[in-house]
């Protein structure tokens, strides 16, 4: 009987260590963002650059290379920011309907604004994926974040080259 009452403690314990866990990584997944930049409609990355203009002034321009975005093979990030300080810049790559998971990464800095850095992207199950990299400005404000969606194309079985 008294060893029952020894698992209770135990796992307040255990609770209270997830959970502080928990607490002290949730700034770090889900950032507090203080402005976000509208969503740009006729941007399309495999083209061009987009750019977005964050509210109370600021452009934010976003490049992916190559061009096609292929999934599992590496891309080069570009960010260039005019108008604003920042200390830090991530891109956070997310699936518009579908938890594609944890899945973003830090630029460094190459003076003037730019930024760069290399992520890839995980493959999906669906053929056409639409995605949203939204670009994190950590600033003296806060962090302020800009939107931009394309689409990826999982190759066939005839198509895929590893």
């Amino acid at each position: 009987m008294q060893r029952n009452f020894l698992w209770i403690p135990l796992a307040a314990i255990a609770l209270a260590g997830v959970l502080l866990s928990l607490y002290s990584v949730w700034p770090t997944l889900f950032p507090a963002v203080v402005a976000v930049a509208p969503l740009v409609p006729d941007c399309d990355l495999r083209e061009a650059d987009c750019t977005a203009v964050l509210p109370g002034g600021g452009k934010v321009r976003f490049a992916i290379d190559p061009r096609s975005i292929p999934v599992l093979k590496p891309l080069d990030l570009t960010v260039h920011v005019d108008g604003i300080q920042t200390r830090r810049v991530s891109v956070d790559f997310a699936g518009t309907d579908m938890n594609m998971g944890y899945n973003r990464v830090a630029l460094e800095s190459r003076g003037t604004g730019q930024w760069k850095g290399q992520a890839s992207l995980p493959v999906c199950v669906r053929s056409r994926m639409t995605w949203e990299a939204r670009v994190l400005l950590e600033t003296d404000i806060g962090i302020m974040a800009a939107p931009f969606r394309f689409d990826t194309f999982t190759p066939t079985a005839s198509e895929w080259t590893p």
